[in-house]
């Protein structure tokens, strides 16, 4: 991949996120609630919650995250997903997309040969811009801590994410 092609995956990249950041400011779940709250009954019905997450996040989401979404209006016997169950819900997921999509920078910025993985090398160069006094020791120790009990001599955007999870 050339290095023009990387920054305009980056710059795209980049962009997406600031453009769902800026939409999210712009849209909170509220007015995504109200928007799609169709015949304004107070509640989402299954396709009023699917075209909310379309609207919310850009996606469409499978029958399995809608059971999973409607799981608590179900249980309470309720007719669809009121605003403060629809809010908790996507609170929850706004929060793991920012974590996620951060945890996807630094990789990406780590992954100077974006090959898909970053090596102990890949590691200590990334390193060494950021925090050129830093010693290399300090820098291998690191690696070899986030690597250990993962039986990894690698590690992945998804790897990456687990080991960030775990330290929650």
């Amino acid at each position: 991949m050339s290095p023009g092609h990387r920054h305009a995956i980056y710059f795209t990249e980049n962009l997406k996120v600031k453009l769902q950041q800026s939409v999210h400011r712009l849209h909170p779940v509220a007015f995504v609630f109200r928007e799609c709250d169709l015949g304004q009954k107070g509640y989402l019905s299954r396709e009023d919650l699917k075209v909310a997450v379309v609207a919310a996040f850009g996606y469409k989401p499978s029958k399995l995250e809608i059971d999973m979404m409607m799981a608590g209006a179900v249980e309470n016997n309720l007719p669809g997903l009121p605003l403060e169950q629809f809010t908790a819900l996507m609170s929850r997921k706004l929060a793991a997309q920012d974590r996620y999509d951060e945890i996807r920078q630094i990789f990406s910025a780590f992954d100077a040969r974006c090959c898909g993985f970053l090596t102990l090398d890949d590691f200590k160069r990334a390193f060494a811009d950021v925090t050129p006094h830093l010693p290399e020791q300090t820098v291998t120790e690191a690696f070899s801590r986030m690597i250990r009990g993962q039986e990894l001599t690698h590690l992945t955007v998804t790897s990456l994410g687990k080991l960030s999870e775990e330290s929650h």
